[in-house]
């Protein structure tokens, strides 16, 4: 069965925004908590990017329900407004695993001089466990990682599922022994949910503002539910429907990685030396004939590692997030099809598992698990697991290896080793005005029909975008960001509108 892809998020064209000054009412600060603002040197790579950035590190408890469990710190970052001010715009970028701090850098430096930047202090705090909060959460070493990767995962005969369910309680071991039960119980977005409250109050505000895409749709519906009352305004973009269980997200996602596939060589097909040809009959199997023989026998790279199979869907997977990352996808292909260098795949695969230059990782991926298996009971019987893979073969052949053999692995999830605290439930209605939904019709990681249905359990109106790629807001389409950030300035949400990609 095709594994679960991150809600990921990537801000490499965001839109400078200048509009004309709104009218709006200022949020009435609370009674500001103690909070030692400083620089952000320790958390910023490049803080000159920035130069008006603050940071801090906020205390949260590890177990609500047991204070002495102890704390984990969350690293803060604030931008603040540059004109007349009316509150805290709070980011999110998805994941879960991505930094909110490192998407306020680079938001804030996008950013500079519109009209979100006068009026909003920019915030990001990252998740517990994840990015630079502390402690971080790590189930992996450099090097184990790299061999979990070399794993093909694609025998599906009983001796093969054994082995590939061997690897995944392998993992969840880990990720138990070096972060023990107690945090790992705790990481989930009901946890999380209440931290963004706790910053809230450090930031002072009565309100916030928030802003969130992909998984962080997901922290957003979860935070609004519970603290409704200190929301203004709300943007959930690229949306996870909380009522869908993981199963169903699971078909319903490779689905949508299968639109976007045919979308991507539709457009590969333009050009005569397409490497999935321009039969759109053939572009299934010109796929699988470049890539499957890497089962067996790796391609060799200018990176010592190769390309294995792992790496090359997961690539592929990247690369369908944004059109953007689309010319690497054909050179990796072409690669593979001319017996020459096929390294942008591998390089797509690195980018998406937060691997550098120098061979480390971030823990995104390790906190992206270590979330998704708490957020959700997973089934343990395994033929649940045998009927998700007979149905995601059906709606993702591109992304599908093999035959149906009538044996699947269970997923990671089902083999976790904490329990899950949270369960697939539809959203509650909010007050009008408190929430606005944005879906894009071809999105490949968050499918356009889950923001249908979160705007209707919601009763929020939905901000539909027309294109292929994952979450919309400040990427460049000025529909969609002129209607958000009137939103954002006026607290007064649009009407449904659709937007075409320009």
């Amino acid at each position: 069965m095709a594994a679960m892809w991150r809600m990921r998020r990537s801000f490499s064209a965001l839109l400078s925004l200048v509009l004309p000054l709104a009218a709006a009412v200022a949020i009435a600060p609370t009674a500001r908590a103690t909070v030692n603002w400083g620089n952000c040197g320790r958390f910023v790579q490049h803080p000159d990017d920035v130069p008006t950035a603050q940071c801090t590190t906020i205390p949260v408890p590890i177990d609500y329900d047991n204070p002495g469990a102890g704390q984990a710190q969350l690293a803060v970052i604030r931008i603040p407004a540059t004109g007349s001010r009316i509150g805290v715009l709070l980011v999110n970028p998805g994941g879960p695993g991505a930094s909110a701090v490192d998407m306020v850098v680079a938001m804030g430096a996008q950013l500079a001089g519109s009209e979100v930047s006068r009026r909003f202090d920019l915030v990001g705090f990252d998740p517990r466990g994840v990015g630079h909060s502390t402690p971080p959460l790590r189930c992996q070493t450099d090097a184990e990682f790299d061999a979990y990767r070399r794993e093909p995962m694609v025998d599906y005969s009983p001796p093969g599922v054994a082995h590939i369910e061997a690897v995944y309680r392998q993992l969840a071991q880990r990720c138990l022994n070096r972060n023990g039960s107690a945090f790992l119980e705790n990481v989930g977005t009901a946890s999380v949910a209440r931290d963004m409250d706790l910053v809230r109050q450090a930031l002072g505000d009565e309100q916030i503002n928030y802003l969130g895409f992909s998984y962080g749709t997901e922290l957003g519906t979860a935070y609004v539910e519970r603290f409704g009352d200190h929301v203004r305004t709300m943007v959930l973009d690229g949306v996870i429907d909380p009522s869908v269980g993981p199963i169903e997200g699971n078909v319903n996602q490779q689905a949508a990685f299968q639109t976007a596939f045919n979308d991507y060589a539709a457009d590969c097909a333009r050009s005569a030396d397409c490497p999935l040809g321009t039969d759109p009959n053939q572009w299934d199997s010109r796929f699988h004939q470049l890539v499957d023989p890497l089962v067996g026998k790796p391609a060799h790279t200018s990176d010592p590692r190769g390309l294995g199979y792992a790496d090359a869907t997961t690539g592929t997977i990247n690369a369908l997030y944004t059109p953007q990352f689309w010319k690497f996808l054909t050179s990796g292909l072409l690669g593979l099809q001319r017996g020459t260098d096929p390294g942008d795949l591998l390089m797509l695969a690195d980018e998406y598992y937060g691997r550098d230059s120098h061979g480390h990782y971030d823990n995104s991926q390790d906190a992206f698990n270590a979330v998704r298996c708490v957020d959700a009971p997973e089934p343990t019987d395994p033929a649940a697991w045998v009927d998700a893979d007979r149905r995601i073969r059906q709606v993702a052949p591109a992304l599908s290896y093999g035959q149906f053999t009538g044996y699947a692995p269970r997923d990671l999830c089902a083999l976790w080793p904490v329990p899950a605290t949270s369960a697939p439930a539809p959203a509650e209605p909010v007050a009008p005005g408190k929430v606005v939904v944005v879906s894009t019709t071809h999105d490949p990681a968050t499918p356009y029909q889950a923001g249908v249905d979160l705007a209707r359990e919601l009763g929020a109106p939905l901000i539909t975008y027309e294109g292929t790629q994952h979450t919309v807001v400040f990427n460049g389409d000025q529909c969609v960001d002129d209607a958000v950030v009137r939103y954002l300035v006026d607290g007064v949400p649009p009407g449904n509108l659709w937007c075409s990609a320009q």
